[in-house]
This record gives C-alpha cells, structure tokens and sequence, in this order.
C-alpha cells in the first residue's frame, strides 16, 4: 500500500490503512518523543497521543503535506501542551473540548488476535509478561475480563482513542514476541 492511497483508505474509515500508517510511521514519531522526552515512558505516552489525535482528525489532514511531518507536528504540540499543563499544575493530559471518537479499530479479528488466540495459555501468559506493565494491563482487560473499549477506558480513566492505540500497539508487540519464540 501506498502512503497517499492509506491516507485516502483511513479517511474512509479503512482499519488496514489506520495499521499500515500506525506501522510506518510509529517509530519516526517514538523517536522524535524520546529525543524531546528523554523518557521511554512519556515518549511512548505522547507517541500513543499523537495518533489517536490523528487518526480522530484523519479527514483534516491536506495531502499538499507530508504525512510524517503532519504527524510530527501534532506529537510537538501534544508535549508543548503537557509541559505548560505541568507548569500550570493541571493534572489533565487531553483537552476538555475533545470530540468523541471516531471508531478506529474494529472488532473483528486481526492476524495478530488469531496469532494470539492459537498461543497455548501459559506460553501466551508468559509472552504477556514480557510486554511493558501498562500494555499487559490493557491485554488482560481486552482478552482476560472480555470488556469493550468504553469499559477499558472507563477502568483505565483514559479516553476511547487512546485506548484503542494502545490495545493496537499491544497486539503488535505481543505478535512480534511470540513470533521470535516460535522462530
């Protein structure tokens, strides 16, 4: 798939397109945070942020730009907004106008949710373990106790889009490590 063509796909609601543009991009946007951060833990947070609010805001982006850079530009202004919400003392990450969110993910299985479920449980558990502590949270409450998105972000008090982002890039981890123990 072509950039252009995931764009136009992700502006129709397109599940795959979200995916790619989420696999091609992640790591230009991670890395971007890190420097800035100088933390793994607020890269990843800000990184997480960052598409959520684009692929929320998928339908404004102009084709006349870049799409790393489009992206990079809304990571840059998610930090600059939580540095001056640290500096002011107010504990919100996100927005109070923010809108409700566009359904990013869909609920039918994707490759890696077949990998996942063919996994024997105690291996699977065991690969779990590997993942970082907030993303095997997410993968308990999505998988382990079966709750929807609004009932995962309601547990988490974190909004639907970044919840969604977050289970995703689970889900991508997860695969990639059970992958390497089964190579």
């Amino acid at each position: 798939m072509e950039i252009n063509e995931a764009i136009k796909r992700a502006k129709n609601n397109d599940q795959k397109a979200f995916n790619y543009l989420l696999d091609l991009f992640w790591d230009s946007v991670y890395g971007f945070q890190l420097k800035r951060t100088q933390n793994e833990n607020d890269a990843e947070d800000i990184t997480i942020q960052t598409f959520s609010k684009a692929f929320d805001r998928i339908e404004t982006f102009n084709e006349a730009y870049k799409f790393k850079t489009w992206l990079i530009t809304i990571s840059k202004n998610i930090h600059i907004d939580l540095l001056r919400k640290e500096k002011n003392s107010i504990a919100q990450v996100i927005s109070k106008n923010q809108r409700d969110a566009l359904q990013v993910l869909d609920e039918s299985p994707t490759p890696e949710d077949e990998l996942i479920n063919e996994q024997h449980l105690a291996k699977l558990l065991r690969d779990i373990k590997k993942l970082k502590p907030h993303y095997q949270k997410v993968i308990n409450l999505r998988y382990f106790q079966e709750l929807s998105y609004k009932e995962i972000s309601a547990e988490l008090k974190e909004p639907i889009n970044n919840v969604k982002v977050k289970l995703l890039r689970a889900k991508k981890l997860l695969a990639d490590i059970i992958n390497e123990s089964d190579d």
